[in-house]
């Protein structure tokens, strides 16, 4: 029996388990299953509550990308919910602006929003609920109140001036009667609770009383009517400010959204011992999880403590040369190469990253060779170039926003910085679905009046250099962070995992598997953890800011450990107690021929994710 000390109970049980980054997305899905509906109904459900509930680090206009496991088709699957760019979105359009770099805010950097399609999809193919159904608890919630979060709060607080000044929109939507709202107020979004009550009707109406007609009627809605022709129109002849101090119109048009659909496909797979990691495929970072797993079969981490610095040192390692490749390799723009990216995966090039780690820190930036091609590098120095004459008084690309000042004790509390939310579902029937919602944040873009909400930005992550794989394109999505996970274990369906995080999502559930894989630590003995992440790359996020050999780790780790780091060439920041990651998981089990336990887990960290089962 396990003797470490957890903040809450792994959760335990029979007909359904789920776990979140918020509270109530983790209680609706659960409450779906409850009532009859299946994994895939109780994702969709408590994927559109997070919409609501964490508006600051998701919303409608976002996207999502999801991994399953389908019980009736028995495999796994993956959605690309990643928005493709603008046709109007090329290198050279930005550089007629006089950009280096794809804006972190405002109108410029909009994808196409793909989270809406990508959860549609799920729902049509393997859900049982109607569309009424998944929708009314996030519509009870905009229409009639959520309690604010403190770090909502502390985002509208950062942005309240560009909202006043320069976003009006967005003013009139969380700025009510020009004050910044106290956090735990009931907070509605009603005019958001209406775009879907019209979706709703209006999907009813058209599809005669089937769910799956309803459910295709919802989908046009978004995509060809009333939601796209709004979006066209606000992009069309909205002029927004944004990070380069000036106003913009944006590229986004209708014919964008009406071209554009989710992408079905099989994961990439990476084996480790029982284990069999699943990820989205190179248009995410997610194969850089499975880079850093295939790399460490060689490393016999069993034999370190998870508190030790050798095991922190060469997960750290395996996690700069995977975050190289990712530079140098990953995206779908008509740069980027299938047979190179495949070969990144394969044994023979992993063992050969394996051998460059030493027992010292790397501190240049080593992307590899597969096939022997030589790696093609974007122009780092534009991030030092482009805040010359940036306007940063508002943030950047990412959700991060600036110190509170000392007067405001109640937000003070609060000092998680977030960017995404993630949500784990697995039913009794063991379907099993884990979705990274992220995108449309308040602070990124405006709100759309008729619409009620605001849209991704996605398309900072992209370069403007030409020929690489991550170059922006048109029709093409921006190479996302956003990373769920799924795992089988000797063959069967096992977990679902994943955490927010931006660059650091696939080094905080790469090293939460192996807690819980070698080490044997329960799912929330491996999420309470001490844990950290590296800075060793350019950030995803606009500027783009290039950080080499920067651990940063939370200071629960023994100081001996911290100075043996250091002691290797670790330049270390050590950080808040409980400051890194926001996991969580959800695994089953099978017992005897007819029975499946399931498990839950969520992580403490931020005082708002939970597990749920029963």
């Amino acid at each position: 029996m396990s003797t470490v000390f957890t903040t809450r109970p792994e959760i335990v049980g029979t007909n359904g388990v789920a776990a979140s980054t918020h509270w109530l997305a983790s209680q609706t899905a659960m409450g779906v299953l409850e009532r009859g509906g299946n994994a895939f109904d109780a994702a969709v459900a408590g994927g559109f509550v997070l919409q609501v509930v964490e508006p600051h680090l998701n919303g409608p206009g976002g996207e999502v990308p999801i991994l399953l496991w389908s019980e009736r088709l028995q495999r796994m699957q993956s959605i690309c919910g990643q928005g493709a760019a603008p046709t109007e979105a090329t290198a050279g359009a930005f550089r007629a602006l006089g950009l280096e770099q794809v804006p972190g805010i405002g109108l410029l950097p909009a994808t196409v929003p793909g989270a809406f399609g990508a959860w549609m999809a799920m729902l049509r193919e393997h859900g049982t609920w109607s569309l009424a159904e998944v929708l009314a608890p996030a519509i009870a919630y905009a229409r009639d109140g959520f309690p604010l979060l403190p770090r909502t709060v502390q985002a509208i607080y950062s942005v309240q001036d560009l909202f006043r000044t320069y976003w009006k929109t967005s003013a009139d939507v969380w700025l009510p009667g020009d004050r910044v709202p106290r956090p735990g107020a009931l907070f509605c979004l009603r005019q958001l609770a209406a775009t879907y009550e019209r979706i709703v009707a209006k999907a009813h109406s058209e599809a005669g009383g089937s769910r799956t007609g309803e459910i295709d009627a919802a989908i046009r809605c978004w995509y060809q009517g009333f939601v796209a022709q709004e979006i066209d129109h606000f992009y069309r002849t909205e002029k927004i400010r944004d990070t380069t101090g000036e106003s913009h119109t944006g590229l986004l048009r209708y014919d964008d959204l009406a071209q554009w659909t989710p992408t079905i496909e099989s994961p990439l797979t990476v084996e480790f011992g029982r284990y069999t990691l699943a990820k989205c495929g190179f248009w995410s970072q997610g194969p850089a999880l499975l880079e850093q797993i295939g790399m460490l079969r060689q490393a016999h981490l069993d034999r370190y403590a998870v508190d030790s610095a050798q095991f922190v040192h060469y997960v750290a390692e395996a996690a700069k040369l995977a975050m190289a490749d990712r530079l140098a390799w990953y995206g779908n723009a008509p740069g980027a190469s299938s047979e190179v990216q495949l070969a990144l995966l394969s044994d023979d090039y992993l063992r050969s990253r394996w051998q460059q780690i030493t027992a010292t820190a790397a501190t240049d930036l080593r992307p590899g060779s597969p096939l022997g091609r030589t790696p093609k590098m974007p122009d780092l120095d534009v991030a030092r170039r482009t805040l010359l004459t940036a306007d940063t008084r508002f943030g950047i690309g990412e959700p991060t926003f600036a110190t509170l000042p000392p007067v405001s004790e109640w937000l003070e509390r609060e000092v998680f910085v977030g960017d995404t939310c993630h949500l784990d579902v697995i039913d009794q029937q063991g379907n099993m679905v884990s979705a990274t919602p992220s995108g449309g944040w308040l602070s990124s873009s405006p709100v759309i009046p008729s619409l009620g909400f605001s849209l991704t930005t996605r398309l900072q992550m992209t370069w403007l250099d030409e020929g690489l794989p991550n170059t922006v394109s048109p029709g093409v999505p921006p190479c996302t962070t956003l990373s769920p996970s799924l795992a089988l274990r000797d063959g069967e369906p096992y977990m679902v995992f994943g955490t927010p995080g931006g660059d650091q999502q696939d080094q905080w559930s790469t090293a939460f598997f192996l807690r819980h894989a070698v080490h044997g630590m329960n799912l929330q003995e491996a999420i309470d953890a001490p844990a950290w992440h590296v800075d060793h790359f350019p950030a995803s996020f606009w500027p783009r800011k290039t950080t080499l050999n920067q651990i940063t780790i939370e200071s629960r780790f023994a100081p001996a450990q911290i100075e043996a780091l250091r002691a290797m060439g670790h330049q270390v920041k050590v950080g808040e107690p409980w400051s890194e990651g926001r996991m969580s998981a959800c695994s089953r089990e099978r017992v005897g021929k007819d029975k499946l336990v399931l498990r839950a887990a969520a992580n403490p960290r931020g005082m708002q994710g939970y597990a749920v089962g029963r």
